[in-house]
């Protein structure tokens, strides 16, 4: 009976092919094919060798490879072999070697770090003050980012590698990307964001004996191209007018000089600060915030009704109609039974009527604020591990590893789909960083209509 090999094991065979073909791969393959390793196989297989953990082969094989590597480094910064006859006729010479126990993704291994007689031998291999290799700070960074807590790793890193890492070593690898943090946080941005999505998620800090709620928002923008980017993570510390203002003037600093609307969620303060540095901005209510707003009260059994019923409403031609519309619903029987409804809608009406001023083509990019939702929810299942975070510089390190890891991890899964055809491709797109917004262009050019000077610039 004859096997059809699908396209998607196809890719996992052409995996498979390429990392057997990879050299150290065909090292092995050699060595196991001329037999070299056959007492090896039979001393593992009556339990004789342990393969990984304390006095494991592989971390003996480790050992031998970099105490080879340090000694060629070592030879290289004397002058001599080992061994040379002529040693004495150089300035500087071998002095012995000192231990030192590093780290690696199969354990400790012990290693003796050979020394020079003027103390000038900075081994590369090995760094001075180095505890880990092979990548151990990379593993224990991926692992934060996934939403291990410190406490979660050292227990990770006890049960796996048998290694004792202390918390405040890890919470020192982890604090390694903070300068990266830093430069992305302050990094140049465009003259000119098109639109700008503003959300946020609450999270617990600790301030002083207290632990307090506070909000990471997160903004998001479409540049000229219509690429989406996270511009920033900012945790709220004061009250609504003061704290946008900050966030407004670090925009503003960092080279943003106009924007076109920022769809956001009833921030308080948000609009006047806006105003302020960006005075010809027009600050949107998220419509999908609005209606889940005016939902929050109606009984389960009625919300498909109560929402049919208000569709028109942001579905209107124009504020006018939109506002016939809302006040049918008013002198609906749904609106005499659900007063919060209406209310809700009242009360954010001007910052929601700027939305009906545009196209069809516009409306559907700045209805919702859905794609920062997106990466919200992502981020809310990375926070929700910590019972709250030491300080506010930590969530956004959290934040801010979490959204390079998901990115990064799409990413792989997307590497592995290449050239599969569309149909049986399952990996996720981006999540946001780097991803396009939907008929982009069509959306631009009504843009180029309503907003001619502003846009036409940058065009």
């Amino acid at each position: 009976m004859m096997t059809v090999v699908t396209d998607d094991k196809k890719g996992v065979a052409a995996r498979r092919s390429d990392r057997a073909e990879a050299p150290g791969a065909r090292a092995a393959a050699e060595l196991a094919a001329s037999g070299a390793l056959d007492d090896l196989f039979a001393k593992i297989d009556a339990g004789a060798i342990e393969l990984t953990g304390d006095g494991g082969f592989i971390p003996g094989l480790i050992k031998a490879a970099v105490e080879r590597g340090l000694q060629a480094e070592l030879t290289s910064h004397v002058g001599y072999d080992k061994g040379d006859p002529n040693a004495a006729l150089f300035d500087n010479s071998r002095n012995g070697t000192t231990p030192k126990t590093v780290l690696t993704q199969v354990g400790d291994v012990d290693l003796d770090v050979p020394r020079d007689r003027l103390g000038t031998f900075c081994p590369q291999l090995v760094p001075k003050g180095a505890r880990r290799l092979g990548g151990i700070d990379e593993m224990i960074i991926s692992l934060y980012a996934g939403g291990m807590t410190v406490r979660d790793i050292e227990h990770f890193l006890a049960s796996t590698l048998g290694a004792e890492l202390s918390r405040e070593t890890i919470s020192k690898i982890t604090d390694q990307v903070c300068d990266e943090v830093a430069q992305w946080q302050q990094r140049p941005l465009d003259a000119l964001y098109p639109v700008i999505f503003l959300d946020a998620i609450v999270v617990k800090v600790r301030d002083g004996a207290h632990v307090t709620n506070r909000s990471a928002h997160i903004a998001v923008g479409v540049d000229m191209d219509g690429i989406k980017h996270v511009l920033g993570i900012w945790i709220q510390t004061s009250e609504g007018a003061k704290f946008w203002a900050g966030v407004c003037a670090d925009l503003a600093n960092r080279g943003v000089r106009d924007v076109l609307i920022v769809c956001c969620d009833g921030l308080t303060g948000l609009p006047e600060a806006i105003e302020a540095t960006w005075r010809h901005a027009t600050v949107q209510t998220c419509v999908v915030h609005l209606i889940r707003a005016s939902m929050r009260f109606v009984g389960y059994q009625d919300r498909k009704a109560v929402a049919a019923a208000l569709r028109p409403v942001y579905t209107a031609a124009n504020a006018a109609a939109a506002r016939t519309e809302l006040d049918t619903f008013t002198d609906s029987t749904w609106g005499k039974k659900y007063p919060h409804a209406v209310a809700t809608w009242n009360a954010a009406w001007d910052r929601f009527i700027p939305f009906l001023a545009f196209p069809p083509e516009l409306r559907r990019v700045i209805y919702t604020t859905n794609s920062i939702e997106s990466l919200n929810y992502q981020l809310r299942k990375v926070s929700k591990n910590r019972g709250h975070f030491p300080n506010d510089a930590a969530v956004v390190k959290l934040l801010w590893l979490a959204i390079c890891n998901i990115e990064d991890k799409r990413a792989r899964d997307r590497a592995k789909e290449k050239g599969l055809p569309p149909d049986q491709r399952k990996a996720a797109g981006r999540l946001v960083e780097g991803q396009a917004v939907t008929n982009w262009k069509q959306a631009l050019a009504q843009l180029a209509l309503i907003y001619p000077e502003r846009i036409n610039q940058h065009l």
